[in-house]
């Protein structure tokens, strides 16, 4: 715990300077603070018992000085710590986010996107407390603590050795507890990210939540995880209530005691009223400062929790990297795929290919084609190297793709999916999305290419129209129209097409059709479809069923296996229509 402390506090090291300037607020608003007293001891000895009314001028005065420097110096403190802090969390959640990009597609198999974004949100909130307004109270009360022990022990040591006496025990508990609420915390924490993935997943499928009357069963499992958060959270909320009061009672406990004997030290002449008050007032200061500690450790015990996720996340290597590893300079696009075997990481028991070989030459059109799943997006995944196979490799003009720059191969390979995901920006940014410096003319020629130009052009804001969540407001030939845009403009070497038009209607698939067919011109082409359209012209079929590739051929030639799968899947097809 020590440990994961220490490295959630030296977030704030490159803001050495910043946090030097806070820290010399913080030595003069705590002197300040830790000097009235003796203003209000001297108001008592001096001025009351002996008489010197022209004291109490001078006293007051000063006393107001002390508070106003010590009003301004807290604020410029609390300024320079909050803004501290505000930066180091902005750093974080960007390194956060880099390092959940950097992960290889497995990594996101495995885990839910409302999980993430609460690592992204709630956990970096808790986190922005510890280093910035925590920080600050932490050392404030800290600096005043040791400050006002220091001045009760110059006062009375006796006095002060009877208060210190409850500190101990206090330690104690606050060790036990500690623990305690460190481990609520993290449940806590899980239990609102279980809420998030929650909302997160109805609400990015809205649609289909509305087109079954789900509204209210959505709401009450939403309820439930919140309610399940919410008693964990009243969990920890207790366990903080409970130490606090234990530790409200043993510290007021030893103020009365203080009173108790500091008054007969009054009686007896050995402490006189002034000192007994200011005595009393440091008391209070130390005991304000540490209850007030007491609080902050159960938040630095949530924050811990936090950082032990977030960490795990940053931490974390991919095990696909993004960058590092070769680059060809002349592509010719030969794809191959060498005895292949494949499980997904979150199945791996459950082989998805198993030995598979098949070569891709230069500017061929490939179909895949066979039930669903006989791991033909599968293929496209380990071509676009989303996965690497388990045995076997796979190969780019005969280097393994293991030895390429990851970034680099996905340049070189354009992908066109069924369901193709839009940014909710413009038409034009979709498009130049896969070549962002790309010119207007260029992304206008792009669009021109896939069929897009005339009805992009019809949009009252042209390509500046913005496209909705996902591409939600454009139909799906639209979308996938756009999509092909900017496979265009990126201009793969590799093209995978898969099952670009099986969503669309006649209409819409001619349109598509249409552009993919000039997209496939000069490029290797890898075709997973149902549709026999989009079949029959390929180079060569290969029809996968279970992991295994069952037949190789024209369309022609594999029709006259009248025994053969493909020919079933094209008369189950045909007679389907």
């Amino acid at each position: 715990m020590t440990g994961r402390l220490g490295r959630l506090l030296s977030l704030a090291r490159p803001e050495w300077a910043s946090l030097a300037l806070g820290t010399v607020l913080l030595v003069i608003s705590t002197s300040a603070g830790l000097a009235y007293p003796q203003a209000i001891r001297v108001i008592l000895d001096q001025a009351i018992v002996q008489g010197q009314p022209e004291a109490i001028d001078r006293a007051a005065l000063i006393m107001l000085g002390l508070f106003v420097v010590q009003g301004v110096a807290s604020g410029f403190r609390y300024y320079v710590f909050t803004a501290t802090g505000e930066r180091v969390v902005a750093r974080l959640r960007t390194e956060l986010y880099r390092r959940i990009m950097r992960q290889e597609t497995g990594f996101f198999d495995g885990r839910r996107t409302g999980e993430l974004l609460s690592r992204l949100s709630a956990d970096a909130g808790v986190l922005q407390n510890a280093v910035s307004v925590n920080i600050s109270m932490t050392l404030r009360s800290l600096a005043s603590a040791i400050g006002g022990v220091g001045l009760l022990f110059w006062i009375s040591t006796t006095l002060t050795l009877l208060m210190v006496a409850v500190v101990p025990p206090v330690a104690l508990a606050a060790g036990i507890f500690g623990q305690r609420i460190q481990k609520l915390a993290r449940e806590s924490q899980d239990a609102l990210a279980e809420a998030g993935r929650v909302a997160e997943e109805t609400i990015a499928g809205v649609r289909m939540v509305r087109s079954f009357g789900q509204e209210a069963a959505e709401v009450d499992r939403y309820g439930h995880a919140i309610d399940e958060a919410y008693r964990v959270t009243r969990r920890r909320i207790s366990t903080v209530a409970i130490f606090s009061g234990v530790a409200s009672v043993v510290g007021f406990g030893a103020v009365a005691a203080v009173l108790w004997y500091g008054g007969r030290l009054v009686v007896t002449d050995r402490m006189s009223v002034g000192e007994l008050t200011s005595f009393i007032l440091y008391t209070l200061i130390v005991a304000f400062s540490i209850g007030a500690m007491g609080g902050l450790w159960s938040d630095f015990m949530r924050a811990v929790g936090a950082a032990t996720r977030v960490f795990e996340l940053i931490d974390r290597e991919p095990e696909i990297p993004l960058t590092g590893g070769r680059t060809l300079d002349r592509l010719q696009g030969r794809v191959e795929l060498r005895q292949v075997t494949f499980a997904y990481p979150s199945r791996p028991d459950i082989a998805v290919l198993k030995a598979i070989d098949l070569v891709l030459a230069p500017g061929e059109v490939v179909a895949l084609v066979g039930p669903s799943g006989g791991g033909k997006s599968t293929i496209a995944a380990l071509v676009n190297r989303m996965y690497d196979p388990g045995r076997g490799q796979v190969l780019l003009d005969d280097v393994p793709l293991t030895e390429l720059d990851p970034t680099w191969l996905r340049r070189q390979v354009g992908v066109v999916a069924q369901d193709p995901i839009l940014l909710s920006t413009s038409v034009t940014e979709n498009i130049r999305y896969g070549r962002p410096e790309a010119s207007d003319e260029e992304v206008e020629a792009a669009a021109r290419a896939a069929n897009a130009h005339t009805f992009v052009e019809g949009f009252p804001e042209g390509y500046q129209t913005l496209v909705g969540e996902r591409g939600v407001q454009l139909s799906g030939g639209q979308r996938q129209r756009v999509a092909i845009a900017r496979a265009v403009l990126k201009d793969p070497k590799v093209l995978i097409l898969d099952e670009a038009t099986s969503a669309l209607d006649a209409e819409s698939e001619h349109l598509v059709q249409a552009a993919l067919e000039r997209l496939q011109q000069g490029r290797t082409t890898l075709v997973i479809a149902h549709r026999l359209s989009t079949v029959r012209d390929a180079d060569r079929v290969v029809v996968l069923d279970d992991g295994q590739v069952q037949q190789v051929g024209s369309h022609e030639g594999l029709m006259t296996d009248s025994d053969g799968l493909y020919r079933r899947l094209v008369e189950r097809q045909y007679f389907a229509q």
